[in-house]
């Protein structure tokens, strides 16, 4: 039996988060990544009924000002070392990404981006089995800029 073969993605794509008010973000597909990340410029641990929760504010057009303010239950805090060689324990949630005509539910790591040129990236646990990676082209499967 033959596989399908997979979607190609670009190095960069537009993808919108469901449940985030259905903002349409600029993605960096980051192979060198296990885990997947999304800016929140403000982070807000609380309890909602004995489970932990998390409210984050985060700017999804870079280079705006808008905020959008949203609440997740917390999946889980890792210790991730970021591109620099740097630890941080970050807070996990889980939510749908839907990229060109795929929805599927992922796992991102919740940081600081302002001073970063992409608002999330899109590591390897998310796209493996999914996509395959043209480093070469943008925007194949996401939308345009």
């Amino acid at each position: 039996m033959i596989s399908p073969p997979l979607p190609v993605i670009g190095w960069r794509e537009w993808g919108v988060l469901p449940e985030i008010g259905a903002e349409k973000i600029k993605i960096k597909i980051d192979t060198g990544a296990k885990t997947s990340c999304l800016h929140a410029h403000k982070i807000r641990p609380f309890q909602r009924n004995k489970v932990k929760w998390v409210e984050i504010w985060l700017h999804p057009e870079q280079g705006s000002n808008r905020s959008v303010r949203c609440e997740f239950p917390v999946h889980d805090r890792r210790l991730v070392t970021d591109s620099g060689g740097h630890r941080q324990l970050r807070f996990v949630i889980k939510t749908s990404l839907i990229l060109g005509e795929h929805e599927f539910e992922l796992e991102l790591t919740l940081s600081n981006r302002d001073n970063m040129r992409f608002r999330m990236l899109l590591g390897r646990r998310a796209m493996t089995g999914r996509f395959l990676v043209d480093p070469a082209a943008s925007y194949l499967i996401g939308g345009t800029q």
